[in-house]
């Protein structure tokens, strides 16, 4: 029953650990004016002279630590006018630099300053005020929902906290920042790059040197150096040129310039501005390899089958546009992530080399050449009616241009059996038939004999 009474005059003393410590009138004062309304049989029993009185001297230095640290604290969130949130954040942050380091009571007094932290975020409710869409350079921003990603702010270089922080990403180029850094933005949105001027820096590292960015960031423009002072000048291997810390971040990327001359698929340190371009361009058909490297046929075996196979399909291509059971199978979607494949055999996006050199691609293009095969050869009837039959031999099966065992004549398509064709000379009788009829139509008439 004692301790009953010590706890309800400690408490009655200490409502909020975050008032000030009241001086002696202002205990004489306060007790006056409380005297009226505690009655005879709600006064507190007065203490034996042995027994000592709980006084607190470090109201603030307490916090009322010694409770349970995980319940909502007497008197902490009582407060709802936003001053006097901000002036309990600003003097529990004093009571946290006064506390020991790595001690308990400052752990549980950081624990005191998120929750104030939160409760004054609650009540600013700074999302109802922000838009939802920003357009700013050709960014096109989006208010973001997420509270729990963790992510990482693109102009400041600081964390996002998405509980208490309002952030936006760009739905061209998932450039992220806070809503406060929104009219720091600088650099325009990659994509509209992408979508005016789609090609690659195809020389290997082109650095040109510091002297030519006059020591300053190639994007920011701050003073860089390779001493680190006042910034460390970070090379990107896409471009060659230096960044600062804050626009190049070490990220890792496959340089297309060093696939294409070298095969070489290991990543390297790129800015943000180019990690972000080349994973827009990873996916674009740009690159046209007979042109830029035609030696590279002959050093990959898995590109010479790649192109067969893309060869075979385009030839193909016709059968299922003529054909109703293929048009509702839709079977040409097969390679709809990769549409250029059913356009043409020469262009090439860095996807697909990066495909080709795990294998995936080969794999995938085997599997898609057996389903069209099958169809033209075996499921629909349409489609075997268009083979073709060796005029050479007039012997054997059904022919069509995209087995492995015929020759095409590029002149007028006609399908023959390989060794007929190569044996009985390169020219196709077809177009020999063709071209004799054609001189005998235009051959002017002889003189008569009988004249």
């Amino acid at each position: 029953m004692e301790y009953d009474e010590k706890l309800a005059r400690f408490r009655q003393a200490h409502l909020n650990p975050f008032n000030k410590e009241p001086g002696p009138r202002q205990h004489e004062q306060r007790a006056s004016e409380e005297a009226p309304e505690v009655t005879s049989e709600e006064a507190l029993p007065e203490l034996p002279p042995g027994e000592p009185e709980f006084c607190c001297t470090e109201r603030v230095m307490d916090l009322g630590l010694s409770e349970d640290h995980f319940s909502r604290p007497v008197g902490l969130f009582l407060a709802s006018d936003i001053q006097q949130l901000r002036q309990a954040i600003e003097e529990c942050k004093q009571v946290i630099l006064e506390l020991p380091e790595q001690s308990e009571k400052q752990k549980d007094a950081v624990v005191r300053l998120i929750h104030l932290r939160l409760k004054l975020q609650e009540l600013k409710d700074p999302n109802e005020d922000e838009p939802n869409i920003r357009v700013l350079l050709e960014h096109r921003f989006y208010k973001e929902k997420s509270k729990s990603v963790k992510q990482t702010c693109d102009k400041c270089n600081t964390i996002i906290w998405g509980l208490i922080q309002t952030w936006y990403t760009c739905t061209g180029c998932c450039y992220r920042c806070h809503s406060k850094c929104l009219n720091l933005i600088s650099k325009p949105c990659v994509r509209s790059k992408v979508s005016h001027q789609a090609e690659y820096e195809l020389n290997i590292c082109p650095e040109t040197g510091l002297d030519s960015q006059d020591y300053r960031c190639a994007e920011c423009r701050a003073p860089i150096s390779l001493r680190g002072v006042p910034s460390e000048a970070r090379q990107c291997d896409y471009t060659g040129q230096y960044y600062c810390s804050h626009c190049h971040w070490n990220d890792l990327a496959v340089i297309p310039a060093r696939v294409v001359h070298n095969w070489d698929f290991e990543p390297r340190k790129v800015s943000r501005c180019s990690m972000r371009y080349l994973a827009l361009m990873v996916s674009r058909p740009v690159l046209r390899l007979r042109e830029i490297n035609p030696l590279l046929f002959n050093y990959v075996e898995g590109l010479v089958e790649i192109r067969k196979l893309r060869q075979d399909i385009l030839l193909m291509k016709p059968y299922f546009i003529t054909c109703k059971e293929a048009m509702e199978a839709r079977l040409l979607l097969q390679l709809q992530d990769r549409q250029h494949f059913v356009e043409n055999d020469e262009m090439y996006s860095v996807q697909d080399l990066l495909d080709a050199h795990t294998g995936r691609l080969g794999c995938s293009l085997t599997e898609t050449h057996t389903l069209f095969a099958k169809h033209i050869k075996l499921d629909c009837e349409r489609c075997q009616a268009k083979g073709f039959v060796c005029e050479l031999c007039r012997e054997g099966d059904v022919l069509f241009p995209f087995d492995s065992h015929t020759s095409v004549c590029t002149d007028c398509r006609a399908v023959f059996h390989r060794d007929c064709y190569y044996d009985n000379s390169t020219t196709c009788p077809k177009c020999a038939r063709l071209t004799l009829r054609k001189q005998s139509l235009f051959q002017e008439p002889g003189p008569d004999v009988d004249a």
